[in-house]
């Protein structure tokens, strides 16, 4: 079973990735085109993580991924304040047709000036109106320096994510 990462172009997926498998940040310029997939292994678990690019051509494939996997890991970019209304309806159509499946929302690109506030992407991607059956966890997160080791904040996501993935197992 995989987790599967989704979100828009641009979002963070990648840099997000690479920093929860080696804890060190390492910014990725180019587009997923395609899949990517990363093992996270941690004391307890072994973690499969499917990333699928968010370009408009490859999002046809989210759905089909979705009745497979453990957690959905949906990456927002905090400052894109033109894209979120995008980032909401996918999100949105996404989730509707499995009301158990656990989403943790990151919230990336904290650090930018101009982001939005965890508040803010709360209600811009209108989480209210998801509904309380399922687990939903909104973190704040980013990738800092190259070279750095990750923030308080990416540890937080990881050790959340390695706990649902023990969880539904």
């Amino acid at each position: 079973k995989q987790i599967l990462v989704l979100g828009l172009d641009g979002a963070g997926k990648t840099s997000v990735l690479h920093s929860l498998a080696t804890n060190h940040v390492k910014r990725s310029m180019a587009p997923t085109e395609g899949f990517n997939a990363i093992c996270i292994n941690t004391e307890e678990s072994q973690m499969e993580f499917l990333e699928i690019g968010g370009s408009e051509p490859l999002r046809s494939y989210w759905k089909m991924y979705l009745p497979k996997v453990l957690l959905l890991v949906y990456v927002v970019d905090s400052a894109d304040h033109a894209r979120l209304p995008v980032a909401k309806q996918l999100l949105h159509q996404l989730i509707q047709s499995n009301s158990t499946l656990p989403v943790v929302i990151l919230a990336n690109k904290q650090d930018v000036e101009g982001a939005y506030c965890i508040t803010d992407i709360h209600d811009a991607l209108a989480l209210s109106d998801i509904g309380d059956k399922r687990k939903m966890f909104l973190i704040g997160t980013h990738v800092a320096e190259d070279g750095s080791e990750i923030s308080s904040s990416m540890k937080d996501a990881k050790e959340l994510i390695a706990q649902l993935v023990l969880e539904t197992q």
